[in-house]
C-alpha cells in the first residue's frame, strides 16, 4: 500500500517504522523533512532495536504526500486536525482511509468533509505503546506494547476492514468498536492530564511561581486521583445518557487501571514504568517556575479533549460538575475559549449529533 504518516514525532516515527518494515511504500509528511532519515527504527527499553524499515520519502509537499495515498495516519495534535484535513481534502478519493492516532480530539468532525467525499475515517482508542523519540528523524523508543488495539470507523460498516488492515501492520490483535463515540468518549488524556494539572496548579495566578517541577506521574497524589475518579464517573454518566448508542466499550479508568479506590489509583499511576521520568509541563520564571500554558497538555487536552466531553454532556442535559469546573479553571488561567466546537461543523442539536455518529 501507499501509506503516508502525518507527523514525525514519537508516534509518527513509530508508525512509519512499522509500515515500512511490512514493505509498504511509506511517505512521511513533516515540516522538517530534511531531518528525517531513510532508515527508521524502534528500540525497546534496553535500547535494543526491535523494528526497522526504509521509508520512500519525507516531504512537506501535499501533493507528493497525499495524491496517491491509500492510507494516511494522522499523528499530530488535535488542534492541527482541521488544517491537515483541509490539505488532504483535494486529494481524497473514494475508499481512501484516514486514521487518527489516537481517535479522540474531535478529528472525526474535522474530517467530516473528507468522509462526505468518500474517505473512510478510522481511529485507534489508545496508542500501541508509550513512545519517546531517541533521535528525531531516526529512532524512537517504545515501552509496553498493548496486547489489543480498539478500532472504529466512520462509516461504521468499514470497521472490520480497518481492523484487519491494522492487524496486518502491527501484528497486534485489533478489536472492533460498535461506533466511533467509543473513541470520542475514551477517558484518557482529556481527563487524566486535565485533572492532574488543575490539582497541581489550582492556586495559580499571574505572578505566582513554584519552587520546583514535580514529576507528572511519579509524584501523583490522592487529590489528583480523587478529581480524576469524579470525572471518570461523569464520563460514565454521559455514556448512560447516550442510550441510543452502544457505549459499553468506553471502559472506566477504574477498570483500565484496575484501581477502584483513590489510594489504589494513586499507587497505580505513580508506578507505571512507561510514565517514569516525565516532568510536569513548566517553564522557568524569575525565582522559580510557572505552568507552561503552551504545552500540549494545555493546548490539546483541555480545548480539544475535556471541552468535547462537556459539550456532549450539555447537549444531552447530563450533569458533569467536576469536568465543567476543571474546564472553567482552564479558561480562567488562559483567558481563552478557543478550541473544538461541534457547532463549527453544523452539529447544533441532539438529532444532528446522533445522525453524524450513526453514519
Amino acid at each position: 500500500m501507499n501509506i503516508t504518516i502525518v507527523g514525525a514525532g514519537n508516534i509518527g516515527t513509530q508508525f512509519a517504522t512499522h509500515c515500512a518494515q511490512k514493505g509498504h511504500r511509506v511517505i512521511v509528511y513533516s515540516s522538517k523533512p530534511e531531518l528525517i532519515q531513510k532508515r527508521l527504527s524502534v528500540v525497546n527499553e534496553q535500547n535494543i532495536e526491535i523494528y526497522s524499515g526504509i521509508i520512500y520519502l519525507a516531504t512537506k509537499n501535499e501533493e507528493k504526500a497525499f495524491a496517491e495515498a491509500d492510507l494516511i495516519f494522522i499523528t499530530v495534535p488535535a488542534y492541527c486536525m482541521e488544517d491537515i484535513a483541509d490539505k488532504i481534502y483535494p486529494f481524497v478519493v473514494q475508499g481512501m482511509k484516514i486514521c487518527l492516532v489516537p481517535g479522540t480530539g474531535g478529528g472525526e468532525c474535522a474530517f467530516k468533509n473528507c468522509i462526505e467525499k468518500g474517505a473512510i475515517l478510522l481511529g485507534i482508542q489508545r496508542v500501541p505503546s508509550v513512545a519517546r523519540l531517541v533521535e528525531y528523524g531516526r529512532t524512537v523508543k517504545a515501552i509496553g506494547y498493548r496486547k489489543e488495539l480498539h478500532v472504529s470507523a466512520l462509516p461504521a460498516k468499514s470497521t472490520i476492514d480497518c481492523v484487519q488492515l491494522l492487524e496486518s501492520i502491527f501484528d497486534i490483535k485489533c478489536v472492533p468498536l460498535s461506533n466511533y463515540l467509543n473513541l470520542t468518549l475514551t477517558p484518557s488524556n482529556p481527563i487524566l492530564h486535565t485533572t492532574r494539572l488543575k490539582t497541581l496548579f489550582n492556586d495559580y495566578k499571574q505572578g505566582k511561581v513554584y519552587k520546583n517541577i514535580p514529576l507528572f506521574y511519579e509524584d501523583w497524589d490522592n487529590k489528583s486521583s480523587e478529581l480524576l475518579l469524579k470525572c471518570d464517573n461523569e464520563v460514565q454518566a454521559i455514556c448512560h445518557g447516550l442510550y441510543m448508542f452502544d457505549l459499553s466499550q468506553v471502559k472506566s479508568l477504574r477498570e483500565h487501571y484496575e484501581s477502584s479506590t483513590i489510594e489504589a489509583m494513586t499507587k497505580k499511576i505513580s508506578s507505571i514504568a512507561g510514565f517514569k521520568g516525565l516532568k510536569t509541563p513548566m517553564i522557568a520564571a524569575e525565582n522559580g517556575y510557572i505552568p507552561d500554558l503552551l504545552s500540549r497538555y494545555f493546548t490539546a487536552d483541555f480545548p480539544y479533549g475535556l471541552a468535547i466531553l462537556v459539550q456532549i454532556a450539555k447537549m444531552f442535559d447530563i450533569q458533569v460538575p467536576n469536568m465543567n469546573d476543571t474546564l472553567q479553571w482552564y479558561y480562567g488561567i488562559t483567558n481563552s475559549r478557543e478550541g473544538f466546537k461541534y457547532t463549527d461543523y453544523g452539529i447544533r442539536s441532539k438529532d444532528e449529533f446522533i445522525a453524524f455518529y450513526k453514519i
